[in-house]
Parts: structure tokens; C-alpha cells; sequence
């Protein structure tokens, strides 16, 4: 199974052109802990770490390598903060396209390490990332270098890549074809905002085509330090705004607007709303996913539960409601906050004979 089977969903590309690892149809699994221990009964958990490459962007590579294949161009140029430039190189090595990514200053190790294995040519950029001048301004140059004759610029927002981005929706559509019963909120980790966009534009051609009768609230959920579009959202603004981004959440640390204003216009009709979390409930959400849930994921991917939970909280979702959280990447994309997470633990060397002890004496 692929993407491919939404091929007549999404934005054409020919058969012959279309490349694939596999990407899509990740598993969709309800909470046993987290959920129900807050009163949330139909909690679930879409699962995108089960993507080749360990994150929903394969989605987006899928599509954007795909398009390129068909018409020709031979060159990626890219900007990341991990996840994408891990995706874009490995389905570029699947399709014989070189690959060329700047990096987000502050990306874990090991996410370059995963894109340099595919054979990218990458390198960080000085405070991109976190300054939204120089991150405004490395996009403007990337544009310039991605226009060359036989060079395609791929960024994981609508905005740059909507064709890529296109592939994407098929979460939306996925989620719609797989829940027993209609959701009633998908919660969603905000960066760039494209993600949310996205699902939402998913819903909304179930919608449209008839699948479904209604879309389910699209709720935007980011880190306090980067608030560009949930805060705007939740105030009724029209528009996202820039901000100097503060949170340590890797893969969320996108301080310019991007698809900012259109995450608010998509969210907005379906009675979605902005949601703020802090760090530290992000990393605690982390370690719970993976001690109460068995579902090892990054800082980033655990965002979406962090913001469903205080939803019920304050009140805005109800205990009965079906509620769907992004879970979006791998625990092994960050090493650091894995760190973190058994700062406390250890893993101690004993002598055989205290085992065979235990074995004879079990009490």
C-alpha cells in the first residue's frame, strides 16, 4: 500500500512516475492509559513513525519527488529541520535525485545523520530556525538556487511545494476511512502549519465528495515558544504572525509564518481552535506515550496529545468525544530528549550468580 491509491484525491502524477517506499496507511490504535486516566474515553493515536523513513513527512517526499520525476528535474533543493530533508533524501535516493538541504541550526544529530546514510549533501545555516530574519532570508536564497534549470525547491509547506504538500491530505482521507465512528477533533503538532493544513484539506474533500458528512474540528496545537498560528487562531485574528522561537521542541521550531494564514482559514470552518502547550508537558507526554502506551516517539510527535489533554481540561473537548492525536515521528529521530526521558534510569551489570539466585528464590 501507498499514497498511490489516493492517486485520483491528490495532484496527478503519471503511474510511471510515481515513486514509493511504502509510505502511508500507518496504524490508528485508541489509548489505553493516557487517554481514559483523563477522562478522555475515545482517545486514538494515528501512528506516522510506522513511515519508512519514521515520520509523516514521507508523505510529502512521496508526492513532491514524484512530480519532479515526471517532469524531468534531476536536483532537490530543501530546507529542514530534520524530519523533511531525512524524507526528501531517502525517496531522492530511491529515484536517482540528488539532494542538497540546509539545515535548521539547531536539528539533532541524529536526523542529519539519517539524511546523510541516504546520500544527501546537507549543511546547518547559522540561527536559522530561530531568527526570523535569517530564516526568511535562507528561504529567499534557496528559492533563487531551487529555480535553476532542472532544480526544484522542496520545503514542506503549501506555500513552496504545494504539489508535495498535496500528498499529505491523504492522512485526512486515511483517518476518515479508518475510524469506526466520525471524529469529532484531530489534534495536530503545528511548525510551519502545512500538516494541518493538510489533514483539513483531506476532511474537507471527503466532504465534498461525499464520503463524509462533516469534517471533524481541526485543532492546531504548537509550543508556547513558537506561537505563530495557534495563538492568532484561538484570538479570532486573521492572520498568523512571525515570533523569535524559544521552544526546544525539534521539528517545531519554524518562527516564520509559512502556511501560517492558511491553517487559520482552514481551521476556522470546522470549529478548530489554536492550542498552547509548554516544553516541559511535551517531554512528559513523551515519556508517558512510551511507558503507558508502548509508542516511543519524538518530543514533536507527543505535541498533539499534550494539547488534546488540556483541551479536556479547560473543557473544550468533551470526555465522550472521539478524539484522533497526531503521533507524527520516531523516538529515534532525538536523541537528546531520549536522554532526557531515563535521566533517571540506568542499566546495571550483575553477576550471573545473583540471576540463578533469583531463579532459585523467586520471592
Amino acid at each position: 500500500m501507498s499514497i498511490w491509491r489516493w492517486a485520483d484525491w491528490i495532484e496527478h502524477v503519471p503511474e510511471e512516475a510515481r515513486i514509493t517506499l511504502g509510505e502511508g496507511d500507518t496504524p490508528l490504535v485508541r489509548s489505553k492509559v493516557i487517554g481514559p486516566e483523563a477522562g478522555l474515553r475515545n482517545l486514538f493515536l494515528k501512528l506516522e513513525a510506522a513511515n519508512p523513513t519514521g515520520s509523516f513527512k514521507d508523505r510529502f517526499a512521496a508526492a513532491a519527488v514524484s512530480h519532479m520525476v515526471a517532469r524531468g528535474q534531476r536536483t532537490c533543493v530543501a530546507t529542514s529541520s530534520g524530519n523533511a530533508g531525512s524524507s526528501l533524501a531517502a525517496y531522492c535516493a530511491a529515484s536517482g535525485v540528488s539532494c542538497r538541504i540546509a539545515i535548521v541550526e539547531t536539528a539533532p544529530d541524529q536526523k542529519l545523520r539519517q539524511m546523510m546514510a541516504y546520500g544527501a549533501d546537507i549543511f546547518r545555516v547559522r540561527d536559522f530556525g530561530s531568527d526570523p530574519e535569517v530564516t526568511f532570508r535562507t528561504f529567499q536564497a534557496l528559492e533563487r538556487i531551487g529555480s535553476r534549470t532542472d532544480a526544484a525547491l522542496q520545503v514542506s509547506a503549501y506555500v513552496y511545494s504545494p504539489l508535495g504538500m498535496s500528498g499529505v491530505e491523504t492522512l485526512g482521507l486515511e483517518l476518515a476511512e479508518q475510524s469506526e465512528a466520525p471524529v469529532d477533533h484531530v489534534f495536530c503538532p503545528a511548525g510551519g502549519c502545512g500538516l494541518v493544513v493538510a489533514v483539513a484539506r483531506g476532511f474537507a474533500l471527503m466532504v465534498e465528495r461525499g464520503r463524509l458528512a462533516y469534517s471533524p474540528a481541526i485543532e492546531c496545537v504548537q509550543p508556547e515558544g513558537n506561537n505563530t498560528a495557534a495563538g492568532p487562531l484561538r484570538e479570532g485574528a486573521e492572520r498568523a504572525r512571525p515570533v523569535e522561537s524559544t521552544t526546544r521542541i525539534s521539528g517545531l521550531q519554524v518562527p516564520t509564518v509559512n502556511d501560517g494564514d492558511l491553517l487559520i482559514q482552514a481551521c476556522r470552518p470546522t470549529g478548530g481552535t489554536g492550542h498552547l502547550v509548554t516544553d516541559e508537558e511535551v517531554w512528559e507526554l513523551q515519556g508517558r506515550l512510551a511507558r503507558e502506551e508502548g509508542i516511543f516517539c519524538e518530543p514533536a510527535a507527543a505535541v498533539a496529545v499534550a494539547g488534546a489533554l488540556n483541551a479536556v481540561r479547560e473543557g473544550i473537548v468533551s470526555p465522550d468525544a472521539r478524539v484522533v492525536c497526531l503521533v507524527t515521528g520516531t523516538g529515534f529521530k532525538d536523541a537528546w530528549s531520549v536522554d532526557r526521558m531515563l535521566r533517571h534510569f540506568s542499566c546495571e551489570t550483575v553477576d550471573l550468580s545473583a540471576l540463578e539466585q533469583e531463579v532459585a528464590d523467586p520471592d
